[in-house]
């Protein structure tokens, strides 16, 4: 898959004119966002044509709305062209965003990128998406345009989980604030990750009996503080486990931790990079009254979480 930075080179898009091509933020890459690529990718191969994504780094609403702090990205951009790779693409288009380029309108965008640059043949859209100066480009607009220009839209209807919610970056950025990653599982149709280098902690693990391995997140978006059954890859290795977030109350700590247990694992990986896949929650933070009650409640941790993880052996 190739990456084009910008639509200033000529040569780069015009290797993929005529292509059938989507657009958006793509956050997360989730079941909605996969249901288009993969409609995209499909008849594409029966068309005989390339198959581009249009998005934008960073995402519109860092640079729109920069007083509303934090904006959590739910994957890093090198884990959506990762994905967008997975399903089949042959070209990103990567677009940097800034307020200039936001002032272009959708007419232009439309015409001079989409029409004269790239010569679209078809263009895959969800049903709710916009773009362009005052979102005014949006199903109808394209509509209008592909007639006059001659491409052809397809605008896809959304994907719904099983409480019949729809599915959208921003729910899935919620549920994970919450701790919900259960949910989240089945709306990205895979674990919300966090990867980070296994740092120096308190050193306590290996007193209670538990060695763990800290973290420091290459994310900001960090699910909850709690107790989670996950799965951690490592050199390509996959391990069982479960990761506590938090502040560890029952020490008096004042400093977010990630602490991840590894079952039947005891190797020194300090500086080594960790991908921890959340799959279920077991419990809250708890303060617990000495660190006895604290091991015997690791314990049932523990038992737990390789009950949720059984499936995934």
């Amino acid at each position: 898959m190739k990456v084009i930075k910008g639509i200033e080179d000529k040569s780069a898009l015009y290797e993929f004119s005529d292509s059938f091509v989507t657009i958006g933020n793509f956050d997360g890459v989730h079941l909605g966002h996969q249901h288009i690529i993969k409609r995209l990718v499909r008849e594409a191969h029966e068309n005989n044509r390339k198959t581009v994504v249009i998005t934008f780094d960073p995402h519109p609403k860092k640079v729109l709305h920069p007083e509303k702090r934090p904006f959590y990205l739910i994957a890093s951009l090198e884990e959506k062209i990762n994905l967008f790779e997975g399903l089949g693409v042959d070209a990103v288009i990567l677009i940097p965003f800034s307020l200039e380029f936001s002032t272009m309108t959708a007419e232009d965008f439309v015409c001079r990128f989409l029409s004269d640059k790239l010569h679209i043949r078809k263009i895959f859209i969800g049903y709710d998406y916009t773009f362009g100066k005052n979102k005014v480009g949006n199903a109808a607009f394209l509509v209008d345009f592909g007639n006059r220009l001659g491409f052809d839209i397809d605008i896809i209807n959304a994907i719904r989980i099983n409480d019949n919610s729809v599915i959208s970056s921003t729910c899935i950025r919620n549920a994970i604030l919450q701790g919900n990653v259960k949910t989240v599982l089945k709306a990205l149709g895979r674990p919300y990750n966090l990867s980070g280098t296994v740092i120096e902690g308190k050193m306590r693990g290996g007193d209670l009996g538990f060695h763990t391995a800290n973290i420091k997140p290459d994310k900001a978006l960090i699910p909850a503080h709690g107790v989670y059954a996950v799965i951690a890859c490592l050199e390509e290795a996959q391990y069982q486990g479960v990761t506590n977030i938090g502040l560890n109350p029952t020490f008096a700590d004042d400093k977010l931790s990630i602490e991840v247990h590894l079952f039947d694992f005891n190797r020194n990986i300090y500086g080594k990079s960790l991908d921890v896949l959340f799959i279920d929650r077991i419990r809250d933070e708890i303060k617990f009254p000495d660190p006895k009650k604290l091991i015997e409640q690791i314990k049932r941790d523990i038992e737990k979480a390789k009950a949720i993880l059984k499936p995934h052996l």
